[in-house]
């Protein structure tokens, strides 16, 4: 497998976040639903530099005095172990009669019994496993039979940094197409999931598709979601188009700003090792800007500490991302208070002035006057 040296991160750009992270601290792995989150948030410099250095930011978290549950449960890890362990039991034949099932095209043969190949993935440290699933990918794709890659390691590059990512699985189609597998533990009731955890399955799929088109196969555009049927533990799969998924993860991965750009704006001294005194972290933390909105409680560990800071400074943000884009350049919450009371102040058949210059002004101006006249109504009557 090639790779652009220009785009590895440079010896000193490594030196420098592993200072970061702490001289004694081990890096934390990114994985395929961090990558989607950090995706999903690309002007968020803060997730950025945590993430690509490997900053356990559950951690900080406690440590800056902000910490967040997050995770799975301890019986929702095991479920989910026990599930997945059942869906490739067999050589994984019930799994893939589901992608022949679901993804397959017409006149493709259904998998034998005892006709499915299950390569030995096995390889020291992540850069070797991500070798050898290419050089599976490769046998199966000329073999032109039904293959599964059981938990495969993919590569791709994040703000030029590699992240290694390890899918459930990956069918290889006789056809010599590649279906991403992703293997769940919350149900599909009567035929249709939880649309919230459907699409958070898709985003992580659409990372898993991105870094295996890096290979240069053929990469089915829809992911395979197996979980199980209705209250059983039978599982059951659905076809998951991933072309808007992966289009869009594949721009804002591609605007995310280069970590050593974000590591030179730090201040010298700055540190995010959980050891150090919780007001020097929370001053390291504070020098990198974030971009914080209330998706953030389910997807960041550090989302808790950000929505302090952003509360306390008044921002429009915790109010939402749709909010803070219809409020235009009122970014405080002092701000927008302030521009409703002008309204209810003012007695003018028309806007003032300033309020023409600014939509989101004048909008909260009217609305102001609105209450005011419903409520002086209701007072009447």
């Amino acid at each position: 497998m090639s790779h652009n040296s220009d785009s590895q991160p440079t010896t000193a750009l490594r030196r420098r976040l592993a200072e970061l992270r702490g001289a004694d601290v081990a890096p934390r792995p990114m994985d395929a639903r961090a990558l989607a989150a950090l995706a999903a948030n690309p002007g968020c410099r803060r997730r950025a530099l945590l993430d690509g250095a490997g900053v356990d930011k559950g951690a900080l978290a406690e440590a800056l005095g902000s910490p967040a549950p997050f995770g799975q449960s301890q019986f929702a890890f095991v479920r989910g172990h026990s599930f997945e362990a059942r869906v490739k039991g067999d050589g994984g034949a019930e799994l893939m009669r589901l992608v022949h099932a679901r993804t397959a095209a017409a006149d493709s043969p259904a998998p034998e019994p005892g006709g499915v190949s299950v390569p030995d993935l096995s390889a020291p440290g992540p850069a070797g496993r991500a070798e050898r699933t290419r050089q599976a990918l490769e046998r199966a794709t000329a073999d032109g039979g039904w293959t599964l890659l059981d938990h495969p390691m993919v590569r791709l590059e994040v703000a030029g940094s590699p992240v290694h990512l390890e899918p459930d699985a990956v069918a290889v189609h006789p056809d010599g197409r590649w279906t991403v597998v992703e293997i769940k533990s919350f149900p599909i009731l009567d035929g249709s999931a939880d649309p919230a955890k459907v699409g958070a399955a898709a985003r992580q799929a659409a990372v898993y598709a991105l870094a295996l088109k890096a290979l240069g196969g053929r990469v089915d555009e829809r992911a395979l979601l197996v979980c199980p049927k209705d209250f059983s533990n039978l599982p059951t799969a659905e076809a998951v188009d991933l072309r808007r998924q992966i289009a869009t993860t594949r721009r804002q991965l591609a605007r995310l700003t280069r970590l050593e750009e974000i590591a030179a704006a730090l201040p010298e001294g700055a540190t995010f090792d959980p050891a150090r005194p919780p007001a020097e972290l929370a001053g390291s933390v504070e020098s990198v800007p974030a971009a914080y909105a209330p998706q953030c409680l389910s997807t960041c560990e550090l989302a808790f500490h950000c929505r302090d800071r952003a509360r306390c400074g008044g921002a429009v943000e915790v109010l939402g991302r749709e909010v803070r884009g219809e409020l235009g350049g009122l970014a405080t919450v002092g701000a927008v208070l302030a521009a409703a009371r002008d309204e209810a102040r003012d007695t003018a058949d028309g806007p003032p002035e300033e309020a023409a210059v600014n939509p989101a002004a004048a909008a909260l101006r009217r609305a102001a006057r609105l209450r005011a006249e419903a409520l002086a109504a209701a007072g009447r009557s």
